[in-house]
């Protein structure tokens, strides 16, 4: 990989994780605010997340491989059973909820950070598409991993500590970590590699973003959503 593809990769994992604990912060300091917020933010992130790879990574995918649509319904599978475990597991009482549900964003947040290394091994615009959708829902995910926190009966500063750690900087540990070995791959592998990420962000956005929006329904969230699938065709149409 070329010096200036791991520039945008460190940039976009350390952006990552400044907006995370920038919405962890929010939440803490302007607690009312942050809430009716973070929908706006989820919506245009969803939009964002959808849109790039059904427009770009996917048909990027099955050039390099043929098998990458299955690859990318074991990326989208992959995400059902493990946030169905999760679910499963949350129905303990507050502490074991607390615990096993910042798991599951953990291991989120670093999937976030190989997704990084693997879409601009593709190409810079792949990344970037991907990358903005990412950063953007990170805010939302600080909030919601620093509130999960304090359901787990964690004290608020401890609480802001740790929803960093778990959140925020898991995802440039996932990036660095994956960085070295990208360029060890062959297209046929990159391809069903970029599949499986695919799936994974077809997942985070129908799946996991919008129906938490549907669930908080804010008058302008359908425009939100539309700005982020727009600014997605936008940046493919004009190559920018």
């Amino acid at each position: 990989m070329e010096d200036n593809t791991f520039v945008w990769i460190a940039g976009f994992a350390a952006s990552a994780a400044l907006v995370n604990g920038l919405g962890i912060l929010t939440i803490f300091k302007f607690s009312e605010w942050a809430k009716k917020a973070k929908t706006y933010f989820i919506c245009f992130a969803a939009g964002m997340l959808i849109s790039t790879p059904l427009m770009l990574a996917l048909p990027n995918a099955l050039k390099k491989s043929s098998n990458a649509g299955f690859f990318a319904l074991a990326g989208f599978l992959f995400m059902v059973f493990s946030n169905k475990f999760i679910r499963h597991r949350t129905k303990e009482e507050p502490l074991a909820f607390g615990v096993t549900a910042v798991e599951g964003i953990a291991i989120h947040s670093l999937v976030d950070g190989v997704i990084y290394v693997v879409t601009f091994e593709v190409s810079v615009m792949l990344g970037i598409l991907a990358g903005i959708g990412l950063v953007v829902h990170e805010f939302a995910e600080g909030i919601i991993t620093y509130t999960t926190l304090l359901k787990g009966n964690v004290r608020e500063k401890a609480a802001m500590a740790y929803a960093f750690f778990i959140a925020a900087l898991t995802t440039p540990i996932g990036a660095f970590a994956a960085y070295p070995f990208i360029d060890k791959f062959g297209d046929p592998s990159i391809g069903m590699m970029l599949g499986f990420v695919s799936g994974v962000l077809i997942y985070v956005s129908a799946s996991h973003l919008l129906p938490e929006v549907r669930d908080s329904e804010k008058k302008h969230s359908l425009v939100a959503f539309l700005v982020g699938v727009a600014l997605a065709g936008f940046i493919v149409l004009t190559k920018i």
